[in-house]
């Protein structure tokens, strides 16, 4: 039923225009979203006057609150596909948030150009599922394809002149996270910034999980109002929050 509510209002708005009063829509419900608990926690921990990376920023809900909690500091928001970028843009544009910067690229562990997809289901694109093509991810292929420039965060010359201190990164990525992490791992290793990530039950998770645990960062859920040590046997939640060890001995 929503998938169709979707296709209807898309085809009455226009794609462009739907995904802007979506974007409006969300910046206001987020809040009162208990599935978006694990966000505003993270929200909370990040220290005021750094720099905080949104990436996957897709149509700039989350950028909006980073800069909003975060008035001292500078997002740098990474989103790759042109048509969420625009719905940023506007975002920007309209909240007058002068303390985002927005970069049109993915991020990852190469520089270059990749493929990209988003899914299309019963005719309706799925922008907050787009991915970039990949051997190890499997699910969500068909869709619209888009070729966009990738980058490595430690090769990114914004971040590498920047003497401020990279306080924080959420990374939603569509099961790309792993490479994010792998292209960024000296800023990581230099700034310690606490990161949050929604990982799905999979190889990419796995990695991502051994990656940080390997540069002393601890991982941590959400679990009633407070952060727990993740059990893997236990848990099955999506959202991690990884602190330095500094941080949590």
């Amino acid at each position: 039923m929503k998938t169709f509510v979707k296709y209807i209002l898309q085809k009455l708005l226009g794609l462009k225009t739907y995904l802007y009063l979506f974007a409006l829509f969300v910046i206001v419900k987020l809040r009162w979203d208990k599935k978006e608990k694990d966000f505003f926690y993270f929200l909370g921990l990040i220290p005021d006057g750094g720099i905080a990376l949104d990436i996957g920023a897709n149509i700039g809900v989350t950028s909006y609150h980073l800069a909003k909690k975060l008035p001292e500091s500078k997002v740098l928001s990474f989103e790759p596909l042109s048509l969420n970028m625009d719905t940023l843009k506007r975002i920007k544009k309209r909240f007058q948030l002068k303390n985002i910067t927005e970069y049109q690229f993915a991020v990852g562990d190469q520089n270059g150009t990749l493929e990209m997809v988003m899914p299309v289901v019963n005719k309706v694109p799925m922008h907050g599922l787009s991915h970039v093509m990949h051997k190890d991810i499997v699910e969500n292929n068909t869709g619209l394809r888009f070729k966009v420039p990738i980058i490595m965060l430690d090769n990114f010359k914004e971040l590498v002149e920047d003497n401020r201190k990279i306080t924080a990164l959420k990374i939603d990525v569509e099961n790309y996270e792993f490479f994010v992490l792998k292209g960024g791992e000296k800023l990581i290793k230099k700034h310690r910034p606490i990161i949050y990530c929604e990982l799905w039950d999979n190889e990419n998770k796995k990695k991502s999980i051994s990656f940080l645990n390997n540069l002393a960062y601890s991982t941590f859920i959400l679990y009633k109002k407070e952060l727990i040590p993740y059990d893997k046997i236990k848990n099955h939640k999506h959202n991690f929050f990884f602190l330095p060890n500094s941080l949590t001995d």
